[in-house]
């Protein structure tokens, strides 16, 4: 913890309005991001995806759910694993909430993972989640958006992801990273991918830690989400400690920080 000083308000209020010179700056070079992000050209989504939901197939375009805009959140969940990813977990907990506002906005959010339908629902349940969860089991979807890999992929030197080929790092294994996918559909039914963002680029859909950020200890953290556990394996005992907190046994998705950024 920082050793802050204590001073007059006076003072506080002079120090105080610098930061917000600076916290508007950053406002305004959001608003002219959100302008360029907006301005990126599209790509034409030719190939054929099949996922597999509780309603049965579904194509790329059946995930819409008939508006124009669909997100995607590449959600860390393999074949086989246990229970999805803490930080991906600690993102999908923030989703439901939104669900109303984006659909009333002509937007569709799904998450998407590798493993099974029944593993997903399973997880789902366990969670007491609402928002729509797929998967794309047998599907090349994953591989083509970068954020699920082969052990043939993982045994080279460099990696492919965040739109960087970067060095695999030592014990790294996982074979899925999390990521922010966005498309279009036009009247005519043609869909376009129009963004995607990895490693700690969705971070803003987390209010937790944008709370946090504003909090007098910040993130409180010794590596990024340390702290994170699935909202089911807290202790009874809210924390109260003024540490940072210990390193997480859990599965994390810091893979992404190290390939990427």
């Amino acid at each position: 913890m920082q050793n802050h000083p204590v001073v007059s308000r006076e003072e506080w209020l002079a120090a105080r309005r610098a930061l917000l010179l600076m916290e508007k700056q950053a406002t305004q070079l959001r608003d002219r991001l959100n302008a360029e992000r907006q301005a990126l050209p599209w790509v034409r989504v030719d190939k054929r995806y099949c996922f597999e939901a509780p309603e049965g197939k579904r194509t790329l375009a059946d995930l819409f759910d008939g508006r124009s805009q669909l997100m995607v959140y590449h959600f860390m969940l393999a074949p086989g694993w246990a229970a999805g990813c803490p930080g991906c977990s600690f993102l999908a907990d923030h989703l439901d909430g939104a669900l109303p506002h984006l659909n009333h906005h002509d937007v569709t959010l799904t998450a998407v993972s590798r493993a099974p339908l029944a593993e997903i629902e399973a997880y789902k349940a366990r969670m007491s989640w609402r928002f729509p969860w797929v998967s794309a089991f047998g599907s090349d979807f994953n591989f083509d958006y970068r954020v699920s890999f082969t052990r043939r992929e993982l045994e080279h030197d460099q990696l492919l992801y965040n739109f960087t080929a970067a060095p695999v790092p030592e014990g790294f294994t996982e074979t899925e990273l999390p990521g922010l996918s966005a498309f279009f559909r036009d009247q005519d039914g043609d869909i376009f991918h129009t963004y995607s963002s990895y490693a700690r680029g969705p971070e803003e859909l987390i209010g937790t830690l944008m709370i946090l950020d504003r909090a007098p200890l910040g993130r409180n953290e010794k590596t990024t989400m340390d702290f994170v556990r699935r909202h089911d394996e807290y202790q009874e005992a809210p924390s109260v400690h003024a540490g940072g907190a210990e390193p997480s046994p859990l599965r994390t998705p810091a893979g992404g920080a190290q390939l990427g950024g």
